[in-house]
């Protein structure tokens, strides 16, 4: 069955454009996606600027763009692969592996990022993937901005101290040492109704409802020390 009787019978062929500068890397790239009865590379491009008139002239659903081309970066051809069409996905496959251009490219409009050292057989499902509406990374990658988006236990202490202001955190301290709001307000030497409302502060600060839950919050948090 040809490619076409393919999109005759189930979905359309997906058409496919390659920016890559590395022959080989290409060759293989090619060889992966027309082994696919459901793909098909309509143009290949190995620089920016013919990268650039590819984009131009040619219809396509997915754009494969490495980062690392002769005459320049990928990433402006990203940018201006998704100002043509909004349907257009595009997925880097590059050996870049640092975080400032995987964050770069996915700000430019790509949807998806791979590495060059995994196997390209997998490219195929991958763009399959994107298409379906995912975001196929690879998993190195995958870790990497897991990593970057979980705060350490020093950040979330840090964020904990900065959620409150240092009076509420003086109120606080005298909540947990189990003071009442009346006792509270003598020590500052604030009004009980003052006292209430940094109270209130303090449970929609930490999304709490209650002391108890308020002095376990922030105790977790590190923002206050619990005697052991």
């Amino acid at each position: 069955m040809t490619k076409a009787n393919v999109a005759d019978a189930a979905q359309p062929v997906i058409r496919v454009a390659v920016i890559e500068d590395d022959p080989a890397a290409l060759e293989r790239i090619s060889a992966a996606l027309e082994a696919a009865p459901d793909i098909c590379v309509v143009g290949t491009a190995p620089n920016v600027a013919t990268g650039k008139v590819l984009i131009d002239c040619c219809d396509f659903d997915v754009l494969l763009c490495d980062l690392g081309l002769p005459d320049g970066s990928g990433m402006p051809l990203i940018r201006h692969a998704a100002r043509k069409a909004a349907a257009i996905d595009i997925m880097v496959i590059t050996i870049f592996a640092d975080q400032d251009k995987v964050l770069g490219s996915i700000k430019a409009g790509a949807r998806g990022y791979l590495l060059k050292d995994e196997r390209f057989d997998s490219c195929a499902e991958s763009i399959r993937e994107v298409r379906r509406g995912g975001s196929p990374i690879s998993p190195v990658i995958a870790r990497q901005l897991l990593k970057e988006f979980q705060p350490s236990e020093q950040d979330a202490d840090k964020k904990g101290l900065e959620l409150l202001s240092k009076r509420e955190l003086e109120v606080l301290k005298l909540l947990a040492r189990g003071f009442s709001f009346i006792e509270i307000g003598d020590i500052l030497k604030i009004g009980r109704s003052t006292v209430a409302t940094y109270v209130k502060n303090i449970y929609q600060k930490l999304e709490v409802n209650s002391r108890s839950e308020a002095v376990f919050e922030a105790t977790s948090m590190g923002v206050i020390n619990m005697p052991r």
